[in-house]
């Protein structure tokens, strides 16, 4: 068995905690897209963007820490 290891400029950037923040901003901006009264526009890609910080949130959580 090889041991993979990424390199030490891109291990900062594929860590948990910065991308978990961003993908339950845009779950929450999905969220509030989705209640707010004002445009059907907003309302119409918030179950998109629900959908996609889900997905990210899914991914994400397999990143180390």
């Amino acid at each position: 068995m090889t041991d993979v290891s990424i390199p030490s400029g891109l291990s900062r950037w594929f860590r948990r905690g910065r991308w978990e923040a961003v993908a339950m901003t845009l779950i929450g901006g999905g969220i509030v897209m989705l209640v707010q009264p004002w445009s059907i526009d907003l309302y119409s890609y918030s179950f998109v963007t629900i959908l996609g910080g889900t997905l990210g949130y899914t991914v994400v959580s397999h990143f180390p820490e």
